[in-house]
């Protein structure tokens, strides 16, 4: 892990530690980082903050003051974290509720009222039923308990429906994000087929082994992409990729549990 990083996760246990004190049960690293493939350039930092109990509107105020400013040296990608109940962990609710949430999409939002945004930035996600498997998976503990006495298994149904959730709208997304999606797409599969829980970087090497050689090239040109290699994306690659998320949303949306 490269020294930048370190100095950025020692910033965010120090500064969560000191404003939450005891509440806090601990920090999991999950994401591109805990599976060894993340890339400053493109990936973000990914982390789970567990709680014992609910936080005061002046504890999230911190908590978003104190990201806001570690975001300023953070991956061009930033940060992306949420908070939610220990018992939420331990026993997993599906769509898991949350307590506060910070990423690159809501920044802007944060900075504008920070107190407005904690009020308003609370709820359920179904994503987090997938970020506990990945952490249960590879994560780790950046503070706090060892993640396998946090986090309980997650149902199969529960995250095969977090991991539909996530690509659902690929058929459109694609044209915009094929990155994202063809990869994304690719570890989802891998999961339905074989019970494989990869990161983005893995799900792609893997669908270039066993999907169809013809998008094998679409495969390859978004590995080139999330890597930090820049590729330019052809009318043709741009066919393709919609022709490659029609195939595989028919088979991640039908096939049975």
């Amino acid at each position: 892990m490269e020294e930048r990083v370190k100095a950025i996760l020692r910033e965010i246990e120090a500064s969560h530690r000191q404003l939450l004190g005891d509440k806090l049960t601990g920090l999991y690293v999950h994401g591109s980082l805990a599976f060894g493939c993340f890339r400053w350039e493109t990936g973000d930092i990914d982390y789970l903050v567990v709680v014992k109990e609910p936080l005061s509107t002046a504890e999230k105020v911190g908590l978003i003051e104190a990201l806001l400013r570690i975001d300023r040296t953070a991956p061009p990608k930033g940060l992306e974290r949420s908070v939610m109940l220990e018992r939420h962990c331990r026993d997993v609710v599906y769509p898991t509720p949350f307590d506060l949430h910070f990423s690159n999409l809501h920044k802007e939002k944060a900075r504008q009222d920070p107190a407005a945004y904690c009020g308003w930035m609370r709820g359920e996600d179904k994503d987090l039923a997938a970020h506990f498997a990945v952490t249960r998976e590879v994560g780790f503990a950046l503070f706090g308990a060892p993640v396998e006495e946090v986090f309980a298994p997650v149902p199969r149904e529960a995250f095969l429906d977090s991991v539909r959730y996530d690509v659902a709208d690929a058929a459109d997304g694609i044209k915009d994000n094929p990155v994202y999606y063809v990869l994304n797409l690719c570890r989802a599969l891998a999961y339905l087929r074989e019970n494989r829980i990869l990161s983005k970087e893995q799900g792609g090497e893997w669908g270039i082994r066993h999907l169809s050689e013809a998008y094998a090239p679409l495969i390859r040109k978004s590995l080139e992409q999330y890597r930090g290699n820049p590729v330019p994306w052809t009318e043709a690659d741009r066919v393709c990729a919609a022709a490659f998320a029609a195939e595989m949303m028919g088979e991640v949306l039908t096939k049975k549990q």
